[in-house]
């Protein structure tokens, strides 16, 4: 195989990202499009609300039978009817008349304005006549009604293709009545750890084996960031069996392996994509995460049909396989979502220790908290080896060193990556 340079984080991303394909769109019911992203504009049918109606509780009046209204001076009206939600009036509101009506209910004709129950005597106590009100303050006309159209106007976009859809989304799809919404489908993506040395959680460990995380850890992120994880188990270092795995995986939209990029003798990886497909990228100036494999495994059919699979090769020190994960595979699953942006939020905090730093960049697990201020500090989760598993379980952010830096010193600024907003409840500097 021939030598590949080291890429820098910018320049492996932007590579990963240029072969990663968008799905195709499905057909969905709204519920269950939640946090896929519109394969269409939607367009609303009808105005919204589709005529005025009543923002209170409260009695519809004119609003010139309650010029001058005051505790002092009220005015009284007779009341001639009720409207309820979901009922329009069948009668009309006339001079010195007054309807009691409910939130959401038509406004009657001839009404101008809403009157809240509060603003009435319809809250004292012992009221017992319901044929007339007095009203104790002048409205203006229009006050309490909401215009037909006020939210949506017939006609208009309300969501434009490439929008996220979150609950808001999904509520207002409902409101112009969409059962079911074009979105790009979520993708499936195989997870295979590679390891004689691995053994399923739950069963019997032996001398010099241990449980594979990876898989699991791998795959929740999967599934966190809206894709369907494939758990395809553990491939042993045998060249063979390798591939037998992977071109199983090849029916899933992405295939992420953990282990066998470096350069060991039972590093297997980069040789059996090779073979499979092609290798775009096997090293990256980060830490951790320096050995990270990315290309396409290519599927051809019976029929002479070609399909690429990208394919990632995460390390498999359990660090730099969650983290190199978050950098460049979560962007991947995002994008293969139809989503443009994988960005996460990046804030400035005050380094509370000695962060060293290293020729690569360097991608420290730290605890950040909140200042009285309003600012960040951030600290380390411990010791920051790649197989310290507890040194991400406890960061809430990854703090950035640059290349060849000699660290970020305490006190100084350091920029932050934050995997959860910073909440101070149940985190503690001791927990190191």
């Amino acid at each position: 195989m021939m030598e590949m340079a080291m890429l820098s984080v910018e320049e492996a991303l932007e590579r990963v990202l240029a072969y990663v394909p968008v799905l195709e769109p499905e057909e969905k019911p709204i519920l269950e499009a939640q946090g896929q992203v519109l394969a269409e504009d939607i367009v609303a049918g009808f105005d919204i609300p589709r005529w005025p109606n009543s923002a209170m509780d409260g009695y519809a009046v004119r609003a010139a039978d309650i010029r001058g209204a005051s505790g002092e001076s009220p005015r009284r009206l007779s009341v001639i009817g009720e409207v309820p939600a979901g009922r329009p009036a069948d009668f009309q509101v006339g001079p010195g008349q007054a309807a009691r009506i409910f939130t959401g209910a038509p406004i009657p004709a001839g009404a101008d304005a809403v009157v809240p129950f509060e603003l009435t005597d319809e809250m004292q106590n012992g009221r017992a006549r319901r044929d007339e009100v007095l009203v104790f303050k002048e409205l203006p006309p229009g006050a309490n009604i909401r215009a037909a159209g006020e939210d949506v106007r017939a006609g208009t976009v309300v969501l434009r293709r490439g929008q996220v859809l979150g609950p808001a989304q999904l509520a207002l799809l409902a409101a112009v009545g969409r059962p079911r919404v074009r979105v790009i489908r979520r993708p499936t993506v195989a997870v295979v750890a590679t390891g004689n040395e691995l053994v399923p959680p739950g069963e019997a460990l032996g001398p010099g084996q241990l449980y594979d995380c990876n898989s699991y850890g791998v795959g929740a992120m999967v599934r966190r960031d809206g894709g369907i994880p494939w758990l395809l188990g553990i491939a042993p270092d045998d060249y063979e069996a390798l591939a037998a795995r992977l071109r199983t995986a090849m029916a899933a939209d992405l295939v992420i392996t953990t282990a066998g990029v470096s350069v060991g003798h039972f590093d297997l990886v980069k040789e059996v994509l090779a073979e499979l497909g092609e290798v775009r990228f096997w090293s990256i100036r980060m830490k951790p995460g320096k050995p990270l494999a990315f290309g396409e495994l290519i599927q051809r059919r019976p029929d002479g049909a070609v399909r690429r699979v990208p394919h990632l090769g995460l390390p498999g020190n359990p660090v730099s396989a969650l983290v190199t994960y978050e950098l460049f595979g979560r962007p991947a699953v995002l994008k293969l979502m139809g989503r443009t942006d994988f960005s996460r939020p990046v804030i400035e905090a005050v380094a509370a220790e000695d962060i060293p730093g290293d020729r690569r960049r360097v991608y420290a697990r730290v605890i950040v908290r909140r200042r009285p201020d309003g600012g960040y500090v951030a600290r380390l989760t411990g010791p920051q080896g790649s197989g310290i598993l507890t040194s991400m379980a406890l960061a809430n952010g990854l703090a950035v060193v640059p290349e060849d830096s000699p660290g970020i010193r305490a006190g100084e600024t350091v920029r932050v990556i934050l995997l959860e907003w910073p909440d101070n409840e149940g985190v503690e500097w001791s927990q190191r």
